[in-house]
């Protein structure tokens, strides 16, 4: 199958990306699946990771939720820059390419996941033991995943978001 680059938006309104034909919008739901997805894996690793590491180090909900939002930025990031920069691009395109295409989603997985958690009774408190650390960490992450997607799907039917990353592959 040939894959056709989203350059430019404005002449493709009926064109054949990853096997799924796009209207106008640019932009399918499968699509905004796995990229949205795709996101939510950078975000979970790095949210259980720092909660995993503040939890275990006995830190406060502050410095833990911080830890927690950085690592996943950078796994968020990170995971893009891998696949951009296998398509041969130099690490200042790809950079901004990651910046371009993850910043919005990962704050909005990273507003909704963490908000869940803050507002849910004692999540907070829970420990690695808990059933409720667990529990609450992968609700919020599967909000963050249902609510970012609408986001994600926006981006991609402007060129924006996602669609960047995707004129990079093949």
């Amino acid at each position: 199958m040939q894959h056709e680059t989203h350059t430019d938006h404005a002449s493709h309104s009926g064109h054949v990306h990853h096997g799924h034909v796009h209207g106008a919008d640019g932009a399918t739901w499968p699509m905004t699946a796995r990229a949205t997805l795709h996101c939510l894996t950078g975000c979970a690793i790095g949210e259980v990771l720092g909660m995993v590491i503040g939890t275990a180090a006995g830190w406060g909900n502050g410095p833990t939720m911080l830890l927690a939002i950085a690592l996943a930025f950078f796994f968020g990031y990170s995971l893009t820059l891998r696949g951009v920069l296998g398509s041969g691009v130099d690490v200042r395109t790809a950079v901004r390419v990651a910046l371009a295409a993850d910043t919005l989603s990962i704050a909005v997985m990273e507003l909704i996941d963490n908000g869940v958690i803050a507002l849910w009774p004692s999540a907070m408190e829970a420990h690695l033991d808990d059933a409720l650390f667990w529990g609450s960490l992968a609700v919020s992450l599967a909000l963050a995943f249902v609510l970012t997607a609408p986001v994600n799907k926006w981006m991609i039917g402007r060129g924006k978001g996602h669609a960047v990353v995707h004129r990079y592959h093949g």
